[in-house]
């Protein structure tokens, strides 16, 4: 059955790396508060407890118990890449419309790939690489902005 959400990033990738940023940009060193996370960033705390058991469970952050506890950044926002967090949270990055059992052999009622299935599944590709790239820093840096992108860039004559 086709995937209508093939292509779109839902809300637990999107809200965990927000997250993250948040923790990049305000803990500096110390433990940030989830409810803190959740007034700055409009998401509800009952979610971030969800999302940060997975990201703790996958080792991106550490909790610190007690008076002024609350989450670090485990490795850093150098080390702490945007395509873990997505993992960590079980965001998938799929951009075909085939999943599950379709996934192998199509999408198509005759069980066939669409003729545009490569297209979309080397598009996914690139997804997954250029987010395996940015870090937190890199965001907190804005080093992923648009007028750096090697996208813009080649329009430009550039490279």
């Amino acid at each position: 059955m086709p995937d209508e959400d093939a292509m779109k990033l839902n809300t637990k990738g999107r809200y965990a790396v927000m997250a993250l940023v948040d923790i990049g940009q305000n803990g500096k060193g110390f433990p940030v508060a989830l409810s803190d996370i959740a007034e700055r960033q409009g998401i509800s705390l009952s979610y971030l407890e969800q999302l940060f058991a997975k990201l703790r469970k996958a080792g991106l952050v550490d909790s610190v118990r007690g008076p002024g506890g609350g989450y670090i950044l485990a490795n850093g926002a150098e080390k702490t890449h945007v395509a873990d967090i997505v993992t960590a949270v079980d965001e998938t990055m799929r951009v075909t419309r085939c999943k599950g059992e379709t996934a192998a052999k199509g999408c198509m009622k005759t069980g066939t790939r669409c003729l545009t299935h490569d297209l979309w599944e080397e598009l996914g590709q690139h997804i997954r690489t250029y987010l395996s790239t940015v870090t937190i820093a890199d965001i907190l840096e804005k080093r992923v902005k648009r007028d750096n992108s090697p996208v813009l860039m080649l329009e430009r004559g550039a490279a």
